[in-house]
């Protein structure tokens, strides 16, 4: 059986990764499976260069689409009109997809108007923020695909509402946790940690990137005066996309506590992350690490596709609103924080469940 597995943006590569592992461990064993791994080129990422597939432990992409840049339908078109000519060139059995990104949808779209079946990883997860771009792809993604494999059984239940028959949908975990879990031993110490003489559960990790947040600059500039007012003189740890960094200067936010420093590798972030006292950020993918890792964290949305990272794990919505830090702020320093608890399948052995699946599923 040919797979021919999607990856578009810096956070496809963590659950792809695992994917690719089980694949070559089943190959191994005698069973006919194989893949072939595209990148669309979706985002340009100067860190995902070969420091970063190495830290992965997976080999380069067989081809690279190279279709970024422009609005959200130039580069929807881009993808679609290149994995075309992809498909042509190198036919599968299978198209796996993960998460919901552009590229996610696109190559989903593309696969099933050339008859080639669709598998979604992360299928089913929902925020009902149509307003984000993430919303639509996961909703168009999840209408064109053949097989469904869920995270968490609130996917499932968002899958079967849908009319999604429930031997389509497979709940095998999380493969961004599988990624979490085999590189942990490997986390690094970023050069930040000395410069800044950092200590364990003293300092706070925050990344923000949501137009929501970051483009109205003076709520933008509210929300991190709220931030720095009531976190105890710890530092802030703040790796800023260049974009945002540049709006943060416009509204005239600095302070000596708060360090905006360059985006961190993978086994860098996740370093900061384990050992900070808490993360504040407005990421979907975070709030999944840090439930695993035990820290609280502070997600600044009024929705979130992951509910069980609150009702499991240890992630509290607060909203947009920079008033709800300060009462946040008052309950992690109180010790009262909730420590969360294990999220079913999230065991770092998802991928092997997916691979399994696979090498059975009859694709005639």
């Amino acid at each position: 059986m040919k797979t021919t597995i999607i990856a578009g943006a810096r956070p496809n590569f963590m659950k792809i990764a695992p994917i690719i592992h089980a694949i070559e461990k089943s190959k191994k064993s005698g069973n006919n499976i194989d893949y072939r791994l595209i990148h669309t080129g979706q985002h340009y990422d100067k860190k995902m260069s070969g420091d970063f597939f190495e830290q992965l432990q997976i080999p380069e992409p067989h081809a690279n689409l190279e279709a970024g840049g422009g609005t959200q339908a130039e580069q929807t078109a881009a993808i679609m009109i290149r994995f075309e000519k992809e498909l042509q060139a190198n036919p599968t059995d299978l198209v796996i997809v993960v998460g919901d990104v552009t590229s996610t949808m696109a190559c989903a779209v593309t696969a099933q108007k050339m008859h080639t079946k669709v598998a979604h990883v992360e299928a089913g997860i929902r925020s009902d923020d149509w307003t984000m771009p993430e919303e639509i792809n996961r909703l168009v993604t999840d209408s064109v695909t053949n097989y469904f494999f869920t995270t968490s059984d609130i996917a499932n239940e968002n899958l079967k509402g849908s009319g999604v028959e429930e031997d389509r949908i497979f709940f095998v975990g999380n493969t961004m946790i599988d990624t979490l879990l085999e590189q942990r031993p490997r986390f690094q110490k970023p050069a930040i940690w000395d410069k800044l003489k950092l200590k364990e559960k003293e300092y706070f990790v925050m990344t923000l990137h949501r137009p929501a947040n970051v483009d109205e600059e003076e709520k933008l500039k509210e929300l991190m005066d709220e931030i720095v007012n009531n976190s105890q003189n710890l530092p802030l740890v703040f790796p800023v996309h260049p974009r945002t960094a540049k709006i943060l200067s416009n509204v005239g936010v600095s302070h000596p506590r708060l360090h905006m420093v360059e985006p961190l590798s993978y086994l860098e972030f996740n370093y900061l992350v384990e050992r900070a006292k808490a993360v504040v950020t407005d990421s979907g993918g975070i709030t999944e690490e840090t439930t695993v890792m035990g820290v609280p964290c502070m997600t600044l949305r009024d929705n979130t596709e992951r509910p069980e990272t609150i009702t499991l794990g240890t992630n509290e919505l607060l909203g947009t609103d920079p008033k709800a830090i300060k009462p946040a702020m008052e309950k992690l320093f109180a010790g009262t924080w909730k420590k969360g608890d294990v999220i079913p399948l999230w065991d770092g052995k998802t991928a092997e469940r997916i691979v399994d699946i696979l090498t059975i599923l009859d694709f005639d």
